[in-house]
């Protein structure tokens, strides 16, 4: 059965190697069909082998990217999270999504060499940050406001106090 739900990437001609990219660095992944223009490629001044889109997966969920042209642009108001166990997690997510031209943010936060923010973080950080006690999460957010790439063991050493 087919998931609800499935994220459409919008590319100026780069779905496949977004596509390639992702599944190249995330498990369980794969590109499942790779849809050419056709005869529509005359439409859109395409040849008609030319990629339209491309149907893929990152850890077995439904992705679609569509060589839709210019007129719309990815931006940071929609972003892709990944909760990680470990800095060694951290560090291999961060490195792979960056490289290649992609720019670092804020917080965790990264834009990658086709434009797609990730953020990359430790999975216990979002309950440290919404902990009952004021003081330790105040803290947690502290120290993570002041990183780029996330560091776990500063953030659950300020957590802790």
């Amino acid at each position: 059965m087919p998931h609800p739900l499935a994220p459409c990437l919008w590319f100026n001609g780069q779905a496949e190697p977004a596509a390639r990219f992702y599944c190249s660095i995330f498990p369980n992944s794969r590109i499942t069909r790779v849809v050419p223009f056709g005869a529509a490629g005359a439409f859109h001044n395409k040849p008609a082998e030319a990629v339209l889109s491309v149907e893929f997966e990152l850890d077995g969920r439904p992705f679609s990217a569509l060589n839709g042209g210019p007129q719309f642009t990815i931006t940071e108001a929609v972003s892709f999270q990944v909760p990680c166990d470990t800095q060694a997690e951290i560090d291999r997510y961060w490195d792979a999504l960056i490289a290649g031209g992609g720019q670092p943010a804020a917080c965790g936060w990264l834009k990658d060499k086709f434009g797609v923010s990730w953020q990359v973080f430790p999975a216990q950080l979002l309950g440290w940050i919404a902990d009952p006690d004021p003081a330790k999460a105040a803290r947690a957010m502290e120290a993570m406001m002041q990183m780029v790439k996330l560091d776990l063991a500063t953030l659950k050493r300020a957590y802790e106090g």
